[in-house]
Formats: C-alpha cells, structure tokens, sequence
C-alpha cells in the first residue's frame, strides 16, 4: 500500500482527489470505527462520525484554518472522537470512554464549525419538507428579491400576498425546526 505525507493527506481532502479520500478510509477507517463500536456505536454511526469528521476537516482547510500540530491519524482520531462525544451527548448518554488512540483537544472552532454545520443540516430537513411553493418564495427572498419580482415570478396577484405567503411559510419552517429534538441541543450552544 502506497503511504502518503501528511501533507499529501490534506492536500487530497481538499481537491477531493478520490484516491487519497480511498487511502484515507482503508487506513484510518477500522481505528474509528473501532472506537465507536467500543463506546456504544454501531457500524452506521461510524461510517457518520468518519464522514462528518472529513467534511469538518474539508471546511477547515477551504478556510485555511487547520494547523495541525500532530500526526493526521491523531487528529482525525480526535475530530471523530469530538463528534462520537457531541453524539453521545445529543444522546444523552454518559459513559466513559474507551480509547485506544492518542488524541489532542481540538480547538473550540472545530466544535462551533461541527454546530454550525449541524444548524445547517436541521434547516436544510426542515426546508425541504416545505411545500414546493413555499420553498420557491423563501429561495427568492433569500436571494434578495422584492415582492414585486416575487410576485411576477410566482404569478401572485400583489405584493401583499407575497409579504403575507412568506410570513407563512417563514413561520412554519421555524415552527418545524423548533420542534425538532436536535434543535433543543443545537440552541444549547452559542457560537
């Protein structure tokens, strides 16, 4: 098996190049998931945990905010194990852990970015469970665009329908994420 610099590593992350992301899972993969198997996880939630750890490493090299100050293996470990404990936590189950692997504390930015991303991920649910009309007119607002271009877009009679349809659907997607379980942990953190 071909080995790769830490340097290689990252720079493959960030290209996406499919062949690192490949040497990346066959050689780090089995410590993660063994990890989560090991401290109450199954099979699934390691394929998770290992994904999101990539995705958060991903964001943090687009940004150009990683400083990595040991070994890839050690930092992956430790950005799976953050996610497994905010898992475990969002849970609401307390153990102590069983760990095989040296790891790091990571920095409180990786945690806000985790939060952030999964504030996201709960709008993103929530928004796609709209109705298709609805999802159209809160897309256009977003974009900036006035009632008046909305309402010619949506073939609406006024602006004053625009105004009062996306007050509707504003306040039901808020109403749907608000009931949602994850929304109560995520809103326990304050970026």
């Amino acid at each position: 098996m071909v080995h790769y610099t830490v340097e290689a590593i990252l720079e493959g992350i960030k290209t996406s190049d499919h062949i690192v992301l490949k040497y990346i899972y066959r050689k780090y993969y089995p410590v993660i998931r063994f990890f989560i198997i090991k401290n109450s996880g199954s099979d699934e939630d390691a394929k998770d945990i290992f994904q999101e750890s990539l995705i958060l490493i991903y964001n943090k090299l687009k940004k150009g905010t990683l400083v990595l100050d040991c070994s890839f293996k050690t930092y992956l470990y430790s950005v799976c194990r953050l996610l497994w404990l905010k898992n475990l936590e969002q849970q609401q189950i307390k153990r102590s852990l069983h760990d095989s692997q040296d790891y790091v504390q990571l920095d409180s930015s990786l945690e806000n970015e985790y939060v952030e991303q999964e504030r996201y991920r709960l709008y993103q649910k929530h928004f796609k469970t709209l109705s298709k009309d609805c999802q159209k007119v809160l897309k256009l607002a977003l974009k900036e665009k006035s009632f008046t271009e909305i309402a010619r877009k949506m073939k609406y009679k006024s602006e004053k329908y625009v105004k009062k349809r996306k007050f509707e659907c504003k306040e039901r997607l808020i109403k749907r994420i608000q009931n949602d379980p994850d929304y109560r942990f995520l809103s326990n953190y304050k970026l």
